[in-house]
């Protein structure tokens, strides 16, 4: 199964953890890099990932903001929030608009659950 999974985070060292996580569970997985929201878009348009890993805080907009932005247009894509402030308030404002939620550092076995999940989804869209 060809997957695209885009990674939005303004720190650039924070995409690279992403990605060598991403690469350890699914290395035939094509990665794709977005620094802020603005950028995410314009990825999103040209490229159409299936998945999103979207970075909390950001400057030009927070992550749920972002992923709120890609419910609306794209509503069975899966995504999740990544981010250090573990807060339940932003882990329920992700549940309710359909985001999961996975603690930084990324590593792959916090990474793991999601992207099995997303697998599966993926799958069964496609069939």
């Amino acid at each position: 199964m060809f997957v695209t999974v885009l990674i939005v985070d303004d720190s650039k060292l924070a995409r690279i953890v992403a990605g060598k996580a991403l690469a350890e569970l699914q290395p035939e997985w094509r990665k794709l890099e977005a620094s802020g929201g603005a950028q995410a878009l314009e990825v999103i348009a040209e490229q159409r990932p299936d998945i999103a890993l979207i970075d909390f805080n950001m400057a030009d907009k927070d992550g749920l903001e972002l992923a709120a932005e890609l419910r609306i247009a794209l509503p069975e894509m899966p995504i999740a929030i990544i981010t250090a402030n573990i807060q339940d308030e932003i882990i329920a404002r992700a549940r309710e608009i359909g985001a999961a939620f996975v603690a930084k550092p990324v590593t792959a076995d916090a990474l793991e659950p999601f992207l099995s999940g997303a697998a599966l989804r993926l799958r069964s869209q496609r069939s």
